[in-house]
C-alpha cells in the first residue's frame, strides 16, 4: 500500500476536509489566533471583580465562553491541518502555537470559578434570579456548587494544578517506550516471509488468514512487552498512585468515586456493568466455540479472535457507504439524514482517504462555529463503512449540540459520546442485515460487529475490573508488582475465555501494558456503558416505540446542559440500572446464534 498511497496534493479536493469553511487561509487563522491573547487580557482585568455584582459575574462568564468559542475554531483548524499531513511544517507550527495559546487561556481565566465559590450562596441565588444573562448558567452553577466540597484552598489547588504536568509525563513515558523505543520482532508467514510488526501494522497482521503470521506477530508483540514488564509496571503504578494522591487530597472516599464524581455518575453504574458482564460471560464462551468451529481449528488462541471468517472481502466504495449509512439512519427522520448526507458528500465534513504522512487515528473533531469534521483512512471495506457510521454518530451529536446549546454547554462527556457513535453502527448494521440476506455479506457484517463488540464489550470490562483491583490494592497500602498485575489480568481473561480458549497466561496477562487508556483512571468502563446504551436505544427505535426517534434527537441536542445519566434518560435509557447491559447481551447472543447458523450452513456439502 505504501507504494500506491497518494500524496496530500494528489488527493481530490472533494475527499478533503473543508478547511476554508473555518478560515479562508492560514493567514486568516493567524490573525484570529493572535487576537485571542488580546481578548484574554480584557478578561484578566476582571480578576477580583467577579464577585462584586451580578452584572460583573455575567460579563466574565459571557466573555470567557465567547473566547472559548473562538479558541475552538483556532484549535480545530490547526489540529486537523496537522492530522491530515504531519509533514506540513506550517501546520505543525500552527498546532504548537494553538496549544500554547490554549494553555495561556486556561491559566488566564483560572480566577473565575474560585471567585464564584467565594460568593455567599444566598447572594448568588438572588443574582441568578435577578440578572437575565445568568439564566443560561443555571446548570453550570449547580454543578460548580455540587463540587465545592472537594475544592481545596487556593494554595492546595495551585499545587494540584502544578502537579498535573509531571503526573502527565507518566503517560508520555509509556507512549515513547511502546511506540518508539520498543522494537518488535518481525512476524513470519506460513511460507517463510517476514512481516514488519509495529503498532500500526499489528492489527492488519492479526486479521490475516495466515495463522502462523498471526501467531508470531501476537507472541512477538507480547514478548517484547514482557521483557519490559517491570519498567512498564512501575510506570503504571506511579500513575495509579497519582490518582490515589489526588483522591485523598480532594477527600473522596475512593478513586472510583472521585473519578465518577465529575460527571455525577453513581459508583453503582460501574458495578452494575461488571456484575452484569460476569453474569453473561456464557455468551462470549459460546462465541469462542462458534468461532473455533467456523475456522475449522481444534483450538482457539487469542490471536485467532480477528481471523477472517469470509472467503472474500466485500468492497464498499465511499459513496456506497454513505448511501448505506443514510438508509440505515432513516428512522431518525429526513432532517437528520439530509444533514448527514450533505456533510458527507457536499460540505466537506470528511477527510476520506489515506495519504502520505496522515495520522493513523480516525476521529471526529470540531467546535461550535465549525462543521463537525471526520478524519478517516477509508479503505472500501465493511469495517471502514462502520467506522464512518461511528464517527458520523459523534459528528451529528456535535452538530445538534452546537445548534441547540450555548457555548457553556457545547461539549459532552465520553459517557454519552460513545452512545451516539455506537448507536449509528447498531442502526446501520440492523438495516443491512435485514436488507441483504447473502450469507457472505452477512458474515462480513457480523465479523465487523464482533470486532467492535470484542473491544468495547469484552476487553473494556476486563480492563475496568483490572484497574479497580489495582487501585484498591494501592488504596489499602498493599505492594503491587508487575507479576501481580499479570496474574490479575490473566485471571480475568481466564474467566472471560472459559474452557473454549487456549491461551498463554503470561502473554495474555501483559495486556495491561498494551493499553494507554489505563493512564486515565476509570476511563474504559464508559466504552462498555456506551455500547450498552446505544444498543438499548437502537432497539427502542427499531421496534417503533412511540417518540423513540424524537427522544433520541433531544438527547443529542442536550450537550452538557444536563448530567450524562439525565441526558440518556431523555433518550429513553436508564444506565443507572443493569437493564441496558442485559439488553445488549441479548443482542450479542442473537448475533452469535446467527453466526452459528451461517457458518454451519457454509460447511455443509456443496457450500464450501
Amino acid at each position: 500500500m505504501s507504494e500506491t498511497i497518494r500524496t496530500r496534493a494528489e488527493t481530490p479536493a472533494k475527499y478533503k476536509w473543508n478547511a476554508a469553511s473555518v478560515y479562508p487561509s492560514d493567514e486568516a487563522w493567524e490573525t484570529e489566533a493572535d487576537s485571542l491573547l488580546v481578548r484574554l487580557e480584557d478578561i484578566k482585568r476582571m480578576e477580583g471583580s467577579v464577585r462584586n455584582s451580578a452584572s460583573a459575574l455575567a460579563e466574565a462568564l459571557d466573555a470567557s465562553n465567547a473566547l472559548f468559542e473562538v479558541l475552538g475554531k483556532v484549535l480545530t483548524y490547526s489540529f486537523n491541518a496537522q492530522a491530515v499531513d504531519n509533514a506540513d511544517a506550517n501546520a505543525a507550527r500552527m498546532f504548537g502555537k494553538s496549544q500554547g495559546i490554549f494553555g495561556q487561556i486556561l491559566a488566564g481565566i483560572g480566577f473565575i470559578q474560585p471567585e464564584i465559590l467565594t460568593i455567599d450562596t444566598d447572594t448568588l441565588a438572588r443574582w441568578r434570579s435577578q440578572e437575565p444573562r445568568l439564566k443560561i448558567y443555571d446548570h453550570y452553577f449547580d454543578d460548580l456548587l455540587r463540587q465545592q466540597a472537594h475544592v481545596r484552598s487556593a494554595e492546595v489547588e495551585e499545587v494540584l494544578g502544578l502537579a498535573q504536568d509531571p503526573f502527565a509525563s507518566l503517560y508520555t513515558t509509556m507512549n515513547v517506550m511502546t511506540n518508539s523505543e520498543m522494537q518488535y520482532p518481525n512476524a513470519c508467514t506460513s511460507d517463510g516471509r517476514d512481516l514488519v510488526v509495529t503498532q500500526g501494522t499489528l492489527d492488519e497482521i492479526l486479521a490475516s488468514p495466515d495463522r502462523e503470521a498471526r501467531r508470531t506477530a501476537w507472541e512477538g508483540f507480547r514478548d517484547r512487552h514482557l521483557a519490559f514488564k517491570n519498567t512498564l509496571g512501575s510506570n503504571l503504578l506511579a500513575s495509579v498512585k497519582a490518582n490515589v494522591f489526588a483522591q485523598r487530597v480532594r477527600k473522596y472516599p475512593s478513586t472510583l468515586e472521585g473519578s465518577l464524581f465529575g460527571n455525577n455518575i453513581p459508583p453503582q453504574v460501574f458495578h452494575n456493568l461488571i456484575e452484569t458482564t460476569r453474569k453473561n460471560l456464557h455468551v462470549w464462551h459460546k462465541y469462542w466455540r462458534v468461532r473455533r468451529e467456523a475456522l475449522g481449528q481444534t483450538d482457539l488462541q487469542p490471536y485467532d479472535v480477528w481471523a477472517p471468517l469470509t472467503r472474500e472481502k466485500i468492497t464498499v466504495p465511499y459513496e456506497t457507504a454513505v448511501a448505506w449509512i443514510c438508509d440505515g439512519l432513516a428512522p431518525l427522520g429526513e432532517e437528520y439524514v439530509s444533514t448527514a448526507r450533505r456533510g458527507l458528500l457536499e460540505e466537506g465534513w470528511v477527510d476520506v482517504y489515506p495519504n502520505l504522512n496522515k495520522s493513523a487515528a480516525q476521529f471526529s473533531s470540531g467546535s461550535k462555529g465549525t462543521h463537525p469534521f471526520i478524519v478517516m483512512l477509508y479503505d472500501d471495506t465493511i469495517f471502514s463503512m462502520s467506522t464512518l457510521a461511528h464517527e458520523l454518530g459523534h459528528s451529528m451529536h456535535s452538530y445538534l449540540t452546537w445548534k441547540h446549546q450555548p457555548a457553556v454547554y457545547a461539549n459532552y462527556s465520553l459517557f454519552v459520546a460513545e452512545v451516539a457513535s455506537n448507536f449509528n453502527q447498531a442502526l446501520v448494521r440492523a438495516h443491512l442485515l435485514e436488507k441483504n440476506k447473502d450469507p457472505q455479506f452477512q458474515l462480513s457484517l457480523l465479523e465487523e460487529a464482533f470486532a467492535n463488540f470484542h473491544r468495547y464489550f469484552f476487553i473494556m470490562p476486563i480492563l475496568a475490573q483490572f484497574e479497580l483491583e489495582v487501585h484498591q490494592r494501592v488504596e489499602r497500602g498493599e505492594g503491587v508488582t508487575a507479576d501481580d498485575m499479570n496474574a490479575i489480568m490473566a485471571d480475568l481473561y481466564a474467566e472471560g475465555y472459559g474452557s473454549e480458549m487456549t491461551f498463554d497466561r503470561e502473554r495474555t496477562g501483559i495486556t495491561w501494558a498494551t493499553f494507554s487508556h489505563l493512564y486515565q483512571d476509570y476511563y474504559v468502563y464508559q466504552y462498555s456503558t456506551g455500547i450498552s446504551g446505544a444498543h438499548a436505544l437502537a432497539r427502542r427505535v427499531l421496534a417503533g416505540t412511540p417518540d423513540a426517534a424524537e427522544d433520541y434527537l433531544r438527547f443529542l441536542s442536550a450537550g452538557s446542559s444536563v448530567y450524562p445519566l439525565e441526558a440518556l434518560k431523555i433518550a429513553g435509557v436508564d444506565l443507572s440500572t443493569p437493564q441496558p447491559v442485559e439488553e445488549t447481551f441479548e443482542i450479542l447472543a442473537q448475533m452469535v446464534d446467527r453466526l452459528e447458523e451461517l457458518t454451519v450452513a457454509s460447511r455443509e456439502p456443496g457450500n464450501g
